[in-house]
């Protein structure tokens, strides 16, 4: 080999070596610029609620801004579609609930994003239980109530929820079905406006989830029959969980950050861990329950893997025991 060869050869060899390492250099200064959090739910839902909690301590971790895009609509397609749609340099995750990850690859037969194919778990973030609740001054003390009244009068009993195809219209199907309560499922468009009907008693009840209900609660505007959770809940232990009346029911939503496919490692495996020490916070874990969910800190990527793809498994029964079809 002369020289001009030689020469030559180590030119390319350091090329290659600098294009492999600046990826990985790039990872390693991460963040360089502000970070997006993409939310398919408004401004002051509970998802919001939660991520803009932790936007505000990862800010300070990361030392850049960490953005709220809120991009509501289209049940949770709208916001996903952004999402998967980002720049895979770690400037933007998704801030994901059960419904845009899990549950509507099996209700909609076409859908403009794959779940599993564009996105990549980073941490998971909270459980959400839901409840079944009533106006404050209501007869109906509990869940025995409830279903005594819906089979007295079959049909007459009103059991508000966001519509068959979200999360609690499912959770009000399978209680139907478990319980053999015949109440009317009334669909609202969101959660606000159903608890308005709640609170004027122009509905019997309501499926909703505690991130969006607790603070009316505690106002003493509604009264909880129930969680939906396999156990109590943890801050309103005074309520008993459906599956004492119901053994084995467990319809909990949950919130879980994902990246858009392609974003490096490094950057995951920071976010993760970063992400779980904030949840593993005392004062953090406090204002999430608060708020209504419940931190779930510790788990590393490939158990988020894990557990999404459990899920998925899940409710693929779920959805064929109450008779959903993807449409």
């Amino acid at each position: 080999m002369n020289r001009r060869h030689f020469t030559l050869s180590l030119s390319s060899v350091a090329a290659l070596t600098i294009a492999g390492w600046l990826p990985t250099a790039r990872a390693q200064a991460w963040p360089d610029k502000p970070v997006r959090f993409v939310l398919s739910q408004p401004a002051g839902s509970g998802p919001d609620n939660v991520a803009r909690l932790l936007s505000d301590r990862l800010a300070k971790t990361w030392a850049q801004p960490v953005v709220i895009d809120n991009k509501p609509g289209g049940q949770n397609i709208t916001g996903a579609l952004v999402a998967a749609r980002a720049p895979a340099d770690g400037s933007s995750f998704y801030f994901a609930t059960t419904a845009a990850l899990v549950t509507n690859p099996l209700l909609f037969k076409t859908l403009p994003y794959d779940p599993q194919k564009d996105f990549v778990p980073v941490a998971f973030v909270a459980k959400s239980p839901f409840a079944i609740l009533v106006e404050a001054s209501s007869p109906i003390r509990t869940m025995e109530d409830l279903i005594a009244r819906s089979k007295a009068e079959p049909g007459k009993l009103t059991l508000g929820n966001e519509g068959p195809r979200t999360f609690s219209g499912m959770i009000a199907r399978l209680f139907n079905a478990r319980s053999g309560a015949q109440a009317n499922l009334v669909s609202y468009s969101s959660v606000g406006v159903g608890s308005q009907d709640l609170m004027g008693k122009h509905i019997d009840a309501m499926v909703a989830d505690l991130a969006s209900t607790a603070a009316l609660a505690k106002q003493g505007r509604m009264r909880v029959l129930a969680t939906t959770s396999a156990k109590r809940v943890a801050g309103w232990e005074q309520v008993p969980a459906l599956a004492e009346l119901l053994p084995g029911f467990d319809m909990v939503g949950w919130f879980a950050v994902v990246a858009p496919k392609g974003t490096p490692q490094p950057v995951i495996t920071r976010a993760n861990r970063d992400i779980s020490s904030l949840l593993a916070d005392r004062e953090v874990a406090d204002r999430i329950a608060a708020i209504g969910p419940i931190a779930e800190p510790g788990l590393s990527v490939d158990q988020v893997a894990a557990f999404l793809a459990g899920e998925h498994t899940r409710w693929a029964a779920i959805t064929k025991e109450i008779g959903v079809l993807p449409e």
